[in-house]
């Protein structure tokens, strides 16, 4: 008996989720449905024959009216991803995978957006000298900053015993600590709105079973990567506080390049991998709805798009091209940590030649090694000379490679088989990379001014923006969406 209840209600989930997407024709067609019920040969891509599992053998335990004034009473739209399995890769072919609604798709480019904001907070942060303003890494306590003035004291206090102060502010006012402190604290305190922003959301839709199977590894990879980069942020504080900087000659007291460094790269690792992830849940959903993709009405052809030689190598060079971008980007770390901004202010000599010389490129002074053998790695990463010599190759090194592949764009042979959202992308990178170049140069003329540097940052990420989106844009449909259309197709068919 209990068997037999449970089938029932097996066959009128599935048979109402089909019946919800078709067209209204009166009374007869739902009375067709409902006889003819759900059979292999209404789904051919899940046949027995692709999955041999399925059994829809049902006994009727219940009468056509009856069936009809359930549905009537409790509609449900089709495909609701409520009712399905979260497994795609091992669901039973009478069910259909979780697609994740456009709401995961908005709240993930949402955090794109918070962590964009924090990466142009952060450099300003930088910018101003202000990141070593506050002392102590308290994750919870730390929200507040403080509020009595015995509480100011007692930070500014702290800050006294630090190395910039001793060195650079020993004349800083209480009133002058309080805006370089408020920088830094409005930088944390964004960070800890991105992590609460984030993991809310997942759990909420992972208890609810709204995200497709690939995506809880992906994203629960990005919680934890956000609760790293706290830590990395932190990390990277304390190199700036450490008391062997007075003991330095000619030491000035700023966060180690490399910590820097990495503290941003994660940044632009969260960054990608939300936008990317957000974006592409967003196109699969269009596409398993409406049948569109990547700026196509018909994304039928996606197949014979993407395997198209012309279409494959145009992906390719994207794809080199997004990291040759994130290097570029990567490489600002170690100017911005190395203040190596304010060296060879002029664009494109450096001292009236295209490249300084070569004994001030690799300079021994750099050397650690008694061999000198870390001659070559410590100057590319070290010198300031070397470090903005570095980052304009890299630089100029971008921009002629998003041209070319701009111009490859509008080859008449690559033009007549790229998709619509495909070649917008890429006219928007290279218009990007122009705005980009020009914020580069002006901000190098002008001795770093923080509105144009902080311009210039902001820059780095809107250029490996259009490159994400231009890799999302050559990208096929993800399986559940593809399954997804494929089912609506075939219960469209089954009516007519």
């Amino acid at each position: 008996m209990f068997a037999g209840l449970c089938a029932r209600g097996v066959a009128l989930e599935c048979r109402s989720a089909t019946l919800a997407h078709l067209p209204r024709q009166g009374l007869g067609s739902l009375r067709f449905l409902h006889q003819t019920s759900l059979k292999p040969s209404s789904f051919p891509s899940l046949s027995r024959a692709s999955a041999p599992a399925w059994s829809l053998k049902r006994p009727a335990l219940w009468s056509s009216s009856r069936s009809l004034a359930l549905r009537a009473a409790a509609p449900r739209r089709a495909f609701d991803p409520r009712f399905f399995s979260s497994n795609a890769a091992e669901v039973p072919a009478q069910e259909l995978p979780v697609l994740s609604p456009p709401a995961v798709g908005g709240w993930l480019l949402g955090s794109a957006v918070l962590v964009f904001a924090v990466i142009v907070v952060g450099g300003v942060t930088r910018l101003t000298e202000s990141g070593l303003s506050i002392t102590e890494w308290k994750p919870i306590s730390g929200i507040l900053p403080p509020i009595t003035q015995a509480q100011w004291q007692e930070e500014f206090e702290k800050y006294k015993a630090t190395p910039e102060f001793k060195l650079l502010n020993h004349s800083m006012s209480l009133h002058e600590f309080k805006e370089i402190f408020y920088m830094e604290w409005g930088h944390r305190v964004l960070g800890r709105i991105i992590g609460i922003g984030f993991v809310v959301p997942l759990a909420y839709f992972a208890l609810r079973k709204r995200l497709t199977a690939t995506l809880p590894k992906n994203l629960f990879g990005m919680a934890l990567l956000i609760g790293a980069q706290g830590a990395l942020g932190w990390y990277m504080v304390k190199s700036g506080l450490e008391d062997s900087l007075m003991e330095t000659p000619g030491a000035v007291p700023r966060v180690s390049q490399y910590r820097l460094a990495a503290h941003l790269g994660t940044a632009f690792v969260l960054y990608a991998g939300m936008f990317g992830t957000g974006l592409s849940a967003l196109m699969d959903w269009r596409y398993a709805k409406k049948g569109s993709w990547s700026g196509l009405t018909d994304g039928s052809k996606w197949k014979e798009i993407l395997a198209n030689p012309n279409v494959k190598r145009f992906a390719r060079n994207s794809k080199l091209l997004t990291g040759l971008v994130f290097l570029t980007a990567l490489s600002g770390a170690f100017v911005a940590g190395l203040d190596a901004g304010l060296l060879y202010n002029e664009f494109p000599l450096m001292g009236g030649r295209l490249a300084p010389p070569s004994d001030e490129l690799f300079d021994p002074a750099y050397a650690k090694s008694p061999d000198r053998s870390d001659l070559w790695w410590r100057n590319i990463f070290e010198n300031p000379t070397t470090v903005q010599f570095d980052h304009r190759c890299l630089a100029i090194t971008t921009y002629i490679a998003t041209a070319a592949l701009y111009v490859s764009a509008r080859n008449p042979a690559l033009r007549a088989v790229l998709p619509p959202l495909a070649k917008r992308m890429a006219t928007a990178a290279f218009a990007m990379a122009n705005v980009q170049v020009l914020l580069g140069i002006s901000t190098l003329l002008y001795l770093v001014p923080i509105p144009l540097a902080a311009a210039h940052q902001a820059g780095s990420v809107a250029l490996l923006t259009t490159m994400i989106h231009l890799l999302i844009a050559l990208r096929r449909p993800g399986q559940a969406a593809r399954v997804w259309r494929q089912a609506l197709q075939n219960s469209k068919k089954s009516v007519h």
